[in-house]
Protein backbone atom coordinates (compact mmCIF):
# COMPACT_ATOMS: atom_id res chain seq x y z
CA UNK A 1 0.00 0.00 0.00
CA UNK A 2 1.47 3.25 -1.06
CA UNK A 3 2.11 6.16 1.84
CA UNK A 4 -0.81 8.48 0.14
CA UNK A 5 -3.36 5.42 0.33
CA UNK A 6 -2.36 4.46 3.64
CA UNK A 7 -3.02 8.36 4.51
CA UNK A 8 -6.53 8.12 2.64
CA UNK A 9 -7.09 5.10 4.98
CA UNK A 10 -6.27 6.50 8.34
CA UNK A 11 -8.39 10.29 7.07
CA UNK A 12 -11.47 8.09 6.25
CA UNK A 13 -10.87 6.15 10.25
CA UNK A 14 -10.91 9.50 11.67
CA UNK A 15 -13.89 11.12 9.19
CA UNK A 16 -16.01 8.20 10.25
CA UNK A 17 -15.21 8.21 13.73
CA UNK A 18 -16.10 11.77 13.89
CA UNK A 19 -19.31 11.04 12.55
CA UNK A 20 -20.53 9.81 16.49
CA UNK A 21 -19.57 12.83 17.65
CA UNK A 22 -21.59 14.96 15.48
CA UNK A 23 -24.28 12.49 16.26
CA UNK A 24 -24.37 12.82 19.91
CA UNK A 25 -24.27 17.12 19.01
CA UNK A 26 -27.19 16.95 16.27
CA UNK A 27 -29.55 14.28 17.81
CA UNK A 28 -30.62 16.71 21.07
CA UNK A 29 -31.74 19.39 18.62
CA UNK A 30 -32.89 17.72 15.76
CA UNK A 31 -34.07 14.48 17.15
CA UNK A 32 -33.11 11.42 15.44
CA UNK A 33 -35.78 11.67 11.95
CA UNK A 34 -35.05 15.08 11.05
CA UNK A 35 -31.25 14.94 11.59
CA UNK A 36 -30.54 11.71 9.58
CA UNK A 37 -33.22 13.00 6.42
CA UNK A 38 -30.54 15.99 6.25
CA UNK A 39 -27.79 13.84 6.70
CA UNK A 40 -28.50 11.85 3.34
CA UNK A 41 -30.36 14.29 1.82
CA UNK A 42 -27.26 16.89 1.78
CA UNK A 43 -24.89 14.19 1.08
CA UNK A 44 -26.95 12.91 -1.97
CA UNK A 45 -27.14 16.68 -3.21
CA UNK A 46 -23.48 16.37 -2.65
CA UNK A 47 -22.63 13.52 -4.93
CA UNK A 48 -25.34 14.89 -7.21
CA UNK A 49 -23.03 17.93 -7.70
CA UNK A 50 -20.21 15.64 -8.11
CA UNK A 51 -21.98 12.95 -10.95
CA UNK A 52 -22.80 16.58 -12.67
CA UNK A 53 -19.27 17.54 -12.96
CA UNK A 54 -18.60 13.76 -13.90
CA UNK A 55 -21.15 13.51 -16.42
CA UNK A 56 -22.38 10.22 -14.44
CA UNK A 57 -26.50 9.70 -14.68
CA UNK A 58 -27.86 7.37 -12.78
CA UNK A 59 -30.14 4.52 -14.30
CA UNK A 60 -33.20 4.49 -12.26
CA UNK A 61 -35.56 2.73 -14.23
CA UNK A 62 -33.08 -0.23 -13.89
CA UNK A 63 -31.69 -0.14 -10.40
CA UNK A 64 -34.62 1.74 -8.43
CA UNK A 65 -34.70 -1.84 -6.64
CA UNK A 66 -31.48 -2.29 -6.05
CA UNK A 67 -31.10 1.54 -4.65
CA UNK A 68 -34.17 1.07 -2.38
CA UNK A 69 -32.88 -2.01 -0.40
CA UNK A 70 -28.84 -0.28 -0.33
CA UNK A 71 -30.26 2.99 0.67
CA UNK A 72 -32.60 1.49 3.49
CA UNK A 73 -29.98 -0.84 4.63
CA UNK A 74 -26.46 0.75 3.73
CA UNK A 75 -27.55 3.88 5.40
CA UNK A 76 -31.36 5.16 6.06
CA UNK A 77 -31.81 2.32 8.98
CA UNK A 78 -28.22 2.31 10.37
CA UNK A 79 -28.00 5.96 10.46
CA UNK A 80 -31.42 6.07 12.54
CA UNK A 81 -30.43 3.21 14.81
CA UNK A 82 -27.44 5.29 15.50
CA UNK A 83 -29.03 8.61 16.15
CA UNK A 84 -31.86 6.94 18.31
CA UNK A 85 -28.91 4.91 20.14
CA UNK A 86 -26.91 8.11 20.46
CA UNK A 87 -29.82 9.71 23.18
CA UNK A 88 -28.25 7.40 25.11
CA UNK A 89 -25.08 6.53 24.56
CA UNK A 90 -21.66 8.30 24.31
CA UNK A 91 -19.76 8.16 20.70
CA UNK A 92 -17.00 6.12 22.21
CA UNK A 93 -19.51 3.29 22.72
CA UNK A 94 -21.03 3.64 19.82
CA UNK A 95 -17.81 3.91 17.62
CA UNK A 96 -17.06 0.59 19.43
CA UNK A 97 -20.05 -0.99 18.20
CA UNK A 98 -19.58 -0.56 14.61
CA UNK A 99 -16.64 -2.64 14.82
CA UNK A 100 -18.90 -5.45 14.72
CA UNK A 101 -20.14 -4.97 11.57
CA UNK A 102 -17.44 -7.26 10.03
CA UNK A 103 -18.27 -9.91 12.23
CA UNK A 104 -22.03 -9.42 11.51
CA UNK A 105 -20.90 -9.53 8.28
CA UNK A 106 -19.38 -12.98 8.40
CA UNK A 107 -22.39 -14.29 10.29
CA UNK A 108 -24.93 -13.13 6.99
CA UNK A 109 -22.53 -14.21 4.65
CA UNK A 110 -22.26 -17.59 5.33
CA UNK A 111 -26.11 -18.20 5.72
CA UNK A 112 -26.95 -16.11 2.95
CA UNK A 113 -23.93 -16.17 0.44
CA UNK A 114 -23.15 -20.20 1.82
CA UNK A 115 -19.57 -18.54 2.03
CA UNK A 116 -17.66 -21.58 4.05
CA UNK A 117 -16.83 -20.60 7.69
CA UNK A 118 -13.30 -21.91 9.07
CA UNK A 119 -12.42 -22.99 12.39
CA UNK A 120 -10.39 -19.82 13.11
CA UNK A 121 -13.75 -17.83 11.61
CA UNK A 122 -16.06 -19.64 15.04
CA UNK A 123 -13.54 -18.72 17.29
CA UNK A 124 -13.39 -15.53 15.66
CA UNK A 125 -16.85 -14.83 15.71
CA UNK A 126 -17.28 -16.20 19.43
CA UNK A 127 -14.46 -13.94 20.72
CA UNK A 128 -16.54 -10.70 18.70
CA UNK A 129 -19.53 -11.78 20.24
CA UNK A 130 -18.15 -12.05 24.14
CA UNK A 131 -16.18 -8.73 23.34
CA UNK A 132 -19.32 -6.82 22.29
CA UNK A 133 -21.60 -8.18 25.27
CA UNK A 134 -18.47 -7.54 27.91
CA UNK A 135 -18.57 -3.70 26.46
CA UNK A 136 -22.28 -3.52 26.43
CA UNK A 137 -22.90 -5.36 29.52
CA UNK A 138 -20.36 -3.36 31.92
CA UNK A 139 -20.89 0.33 30.33
CA UNK A 140 -24.78 0.39 29.31
CA UNK A 141 -25.77 0.07 32.91
CA UNK A 142 -24.38 3.11 33.61
CA UNK A 143 -25.70 5.38 30.33
CA UNK A 144 -29.02 5.94 32.48
CA UNK A 145 -32.96 4.80 31.76
CA UNK A 146 -33.43 3.38 28.26
CA UNK A 147 -29.92 2.41 28.12
CA UNK A 148 -30.48 -1.61 26.98
CA UNK A 149 -32.84 -0.27 24.08
CA UNK A 150 -30.31 2.15 22.72
CA UNK A 151 -27.60 -0.83 22.81
CA UNK A 152 -29.58 -2.86 20.89
CA UNK A 153 -30.51 -0.17 18.36
CA UNK A 154 -26.67 0.42 18.03
CA UNK A 155 -26.07 -3.65 17.60
CA UNK A 156 -28.87 -3.74 14.92
CA UNK A 157 -26.66 -0.95 12.86
CA UNK A 158 -24.18 -3.24 12.03
CA UNK A 159 -26.53 -5.99 11.41
CA UNK A 160 -28.17 -3.76 8.39
CA UNK A 161 -24.75 -2.90 6.71
CA UNK A 162 -24.06 -6.85 6.85
CA UNK A 163 -27.33 -7.55 5.04
CA UNK A 164 -26.83 -4.48 2.47
CA UNK A 165 -22.94 -5.43 1.94
CA UNK A 166 -24.26 -9.31 0.84
CA UNK A 167 -27.31 -8.09 -0.87
CA UNK A 168 -24.54 -5.74 -3.00
CA UNK A 169 -22.27 -8.82 -3.36
CA UNK A 170 -25.38 -10.69 -4.69
CA UNK A 171 -27.55 -8.95 -6.56
CA UNK A 172 -26.11 -5.82 -7.20
CA UNK A 173 -22.34 -6.08 -7.85
CA UNK A 174 -22.79 -5.33 -11.86
CA UNK A 175 -23.74 -1.49 -10.41
CA UNK A 176 -20.67 0.98 -10.34
CA UNK A 177 -19.78 1.84 -6.83
CA UNK A 178 -20.06 5.68 -7.51
CA UNK A 179 -23.47 5.30 -8.71
CA UNK A 180 -24.22 2.56 -5.74
CA UNK A 181 -23.52 5.13 -3.40
CA UNK A 182 -25.35 8.01 -4.87
CA UNK A 183 -28.56 5.99 -5.75
CA UNK A 184 -29.23 4.34 -2.26
CA UNK A 185 -28.25 7.86 -0.74
CA UNK A 186 -31.51 9.46 -2.60
CA UNK A 187 -33.08 6.13 -1.83
CA UNK A 188 -32.24 6.49 1.71
CA UNK A 189 -33.71 9.96 1.62
CA UNK A 190 -36.99 9.11 0.59
CA UNK A 191 -36.99 6.05 3.39
CA UNK A 192 -36.36 8.10 6.35
CA UNK A 193 -38.27 11.53 5.33
CA UNK A 194 -41.69 10.53 6.62
CA UNK A 195 -40.13 9.64 9.73
CA UNK A 196 -38.43 13.31 9.80
CA UNK A 197 -41.41 14.97 8.83
CA UNK A 198 -43.88 13.29 11.16
CA UNK A 199 -41.05 14.29 14.55
CA UNK A 200 -40.46 18.30 14.93
CA UNK A 201 -37.38 19.13 15.58
CA UNK A 202 -36.90 19.67 19.80
CA UNK A 203 -34.91 22.88 19.35
CA UNK A 204 -34.44 25.76 17.28
CA UNK A 205 -31.51 25.17 15.68
CA UNK A 206 -27.78 27.58 16.10
CA UNK A 207 -25.31 27.96 13.95
CA UNK A 208 -22.90 25.53 15.77
CA UNK A 209 -25.86 22.83 15.07
CA UNK A 210 -26.20 23.35 11.58
CA UNK A 211 -22.12 23.07 11.44
CA UNK A 212 -22.51 19.70 12.81
CA UNK A 213 -25.09 18.93 10.39
CA UNK A 214 -23.12 20.05 7.62
CA UNK A 215 -20.24 17.81 8.83
CA UNK A 216 -21.89 14.91 9.38
CA UNK A 217 -23.51 15.02 5.78
CA UNK A 218 -20.93 16.62 3.49
CA UNK A 219 -17.36 15.38 5.57
CA UNK A 220 -18.74 12.49 7.34
CA UNK A 221 -21.27 10.54 4.38
CA UNK A 222 -20.41 12.35 0.91
CA UNK A 223 -16.90 13.29 1.10
CA UNK A 224 -16.23 9.86 3.23
CA UNK A 225 -17.67 7.95 0.09
CA UNK A 226 -15.42 9.49 -2.12
CA UNK A 227 -12.63 8.36 -0.55
CA UNK A 228 -14.17 5.28 0.30
CA UNK A 229 -14.29 4.12 -3.27
CA UNK A 230 -11.52 5.42 -3.96
CA UNK A 231 -9.38 3.07 -2.19
CA UNK A 232 -11.87 -0.01 -3.55
CA UNK A 233 -9.84 0.83 -6.93
CA UNK A 234 -6.87 1.26 -5.31
CA UNK A 235 -6.27 -0.83 -3.35
CA UNK A 236 -9.64 -3.80 -2.70
CA UNK A 237 -12.32 -4.03 -1.23
CA UNK A 238 -10.15 -6.20 1.59
CA UNK A 239 -7.77 -3.91 2.72
CA UNK A 240 -10.05 -0.90 2.41
CA UNK A 241 -12.32 -2.87 4.99
CA UNK A 242 -9.89 -2.57 7.26
CA UNK A 243 -10.48 0.89 8.12
CA UNK A 244 -13.05 -0.67 10.73
CA UNK A 245 -9.99 -1.20 12.88
CA UNK A 246 -9.50 2.36 13.21
CA UNK A 247 -12.28 3.79 13.65
CA UNK A 248 -13.16 2.70 17.38
CA UNK A 249 -9.58 4.76 17.83
CA UNK A 250 -10.84 7.67 16.72
CA UNK A 251 -14.38 7.95 17.75
CA UNK A 252 -13.12 6.89 21.39
CA UNK A 253 -10.56 9.38 20.74
CA UNK A 254 -13.06 12.24 19.40
CA UNK A 255 -15.27 11.78 22.29
CA UNK A 256 -12.71 12.00 24.81
CA UNK A 257 -11.53 15.18 23.44
CA UNK A 258 -14.46 17.30 22.37
CA UNK A 259 -17.18 15.73 24.21
CA UNK A 260 -14.95 14.71 27.34
CA UNK A 261 -16.52 11.14 27.64
CA UNK A 262 -14.40 8.80 30.08
CA UNK A 263 -12.63 5.94 28.66
CA UNK A 264 -13.66 2.96 30.67
CA UNK A 265 -11.49 -0.36 30.79
CA UNK A 266 -13.95 -2.72 29.79
CA UNK A 267 -14.10 -0.55 26.68
CA UNK A 268 -10.17 -0.94 25.66
CA UNK A 269 -10.32 -4.89 26.83
CA UNK A 270 -13.59 -5.44 24.85
CA UNK A 271 -12.65 -3.00 21.82
CA UNK A 272 -9.25 -4.98 21.79
CA UNK A 273 -11.43 -8.75 21.97
CA UNK A 274 -13.79 -7.37 19.04
CA UNK A 275 -10.81 -6.21 16.98
CA UNK A 276 -9.18 -10.00 17.48
CA UNK A 277 -12.50 -11.71 16.52
CA UNK A 278 -12.90 -9.16 13.44
CA UNK A 279 -9.89 -10.64 11.90
CA UNK A 280 -10.37 -14.03 12.76
CA UNK A 281 -13.95 -14.22 11.33
CA UNK A 282 -12.37 -12.29 8.19
CA UNK A 283 -9.99 -14.23 7.87
CA UNK A 284 -7.13 -11.06 8.33
CA UNK A 285 -5.36 -13.40 10.94
CA UNK A 286 -4.71 -16.97 9.95
CA UNK A 287 -3.09 -19.16 13.06
CA UNK A 288 -2.08 -22.19 11.42
CA UNK A 289 -3.58 -24.21 8.49
CA UNK A 290 -7.02 -23.93 8.37
CA UNK A 291 -9.72 -25.44 6.03
CA UNK A 292 -13.61 -24.49 6.00
CA UNK A 293 -15.71 -25.99 8.51
CA UNK A 294 -12.88 -27.69 10.54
Amino acid sequence: MSAANLARLILLAAIWGASFLFLRLGVPVFGPGKLIVLRVGLAALFLSGVALTLQRSLDWRKNWRHFLFMGAFNSGLPFLLYAFAAQTLNASLLSITNAATPIFGAVVAAIWLRTPLTRSALIGLALGFGGVMLIVGTNVGTAGDGAWLAALAALCAPLCYALATSYTKKYASQIASFDQAHGSLWAASLVVLPLALLTPARQVPQLSDWLAVGALALLCTGWAYLIFFRLIREIGPARTLTVTFLIPVFGVLWGAVFLHETITPSMLIGGAIVLLGTALANGLIKPGRDRAGR
